[in-house]
């Protein structure tokens, strides 16, 4: 038995990177997974086929969480697929490196849609399913306390996740929802590409105290540990999960 078993978890943004690692680890634990996705299907139907291969239970679900309705249609979908959700992990995010001055307007409010919009009312239209005893995980990231990158924009999104954990743990401990966040360093995704070449290499072992490229397995192993009853006296905290990163 593991040790979410019998639990449901959604994870958003759960195509790949990230997300998908979580969804992974979470089906290993013996949760049964909704897999949140917006473009990438045949990728989501690569996660759930996975889980499903090995014995766990797992579902796709589309959104837009760039948009105004997307994170509402999100919830009712979760609602027709479940009565109640043990666990939420808003993994799903979006940056665009610019400096202060090539910053546009559409890509900074886009960013704060995805980043910041979007699991702040995914919660509010999941309440009513989150159960006592239930977690609520948030993606923050290095960025939110540390310069790193020409990522001003971004880091402004994540810098107001870390505060909503606060907020929303508060708010939410006396219905026993606890609300925490990881914050990774560099990781060797998709949206962190520079990473992967021989100067985001360098970059990243000089700033690190742990010196290798994270991968994203390295983060889900938090996200899981969060998700469980392992952590049950933990809320309202951001967990940096970035090799020692800007000590």
């Amino acid at each position: 038995m593991g040790k979410l078993s019998g639990k449901t978890a959604l994870v958003t943004g759960a195509s790949r990177g990230i997300g998908r690692s979580a969804a992974l680890a979470l089906a290993d634990a013996g949760a049964t997974v909704l897999v949140h996705y917006s473009q990438a299907g045949p990728e989501a139907d690569a996660v759930v086929t996975e889980i499903r291969s090995k014995g766990g239970k797992a579902e796709k679900l589309k959104a837009d969480l760039s948009t105004a309705n997307g994170p509402f249609e999100l919830a009712e979908q979760v609602k027709k697929v479940t009565g109640r959700l043990d666990v939420l992990v808003a993994n799903a995010g979006v940056s665009k490196a610019a400096s202060i001055e090539e910053t546009r307007v559409e890509d900074f409010d886009h960013q704060f849609a995805v980043n910041v919009r979007a699991p702040f009312f995914l919660v509010q239209q999941l309440l009513p399913i989150l159960g006592e005893s239930s977690s609520v995980v948030l993606v923050s990231s290095l960025a939110a306390h540390a310069a790193v990158g020409n990522l001003p924009a971004y880091a402004a999104t994540k810098g107001a996740i870390d505060t909503l954990v606060k907020h929303f743990a508060s708010a939410l401990g006396s219905r026993g929802i606890r609300v925490n966040a990881v914050a990774p360093g560099v990781v060797a995704t998709d949206m962190s590409n520079f990473a992967k070449t021989e100067a985001g290499k360098e970059f990243t072992l000089g700033i690190q105290a742990i010196k290798r490229v994270a991968q994203p397995v390295d983060i889900s192993g938090a996200i899981a540990f969060l998700a469980s009853d392992d952590s049950q006296w933990i809320t309202g905290d951001t967990l940096r999960v970035d090799g020692g990163s800007k000590l």
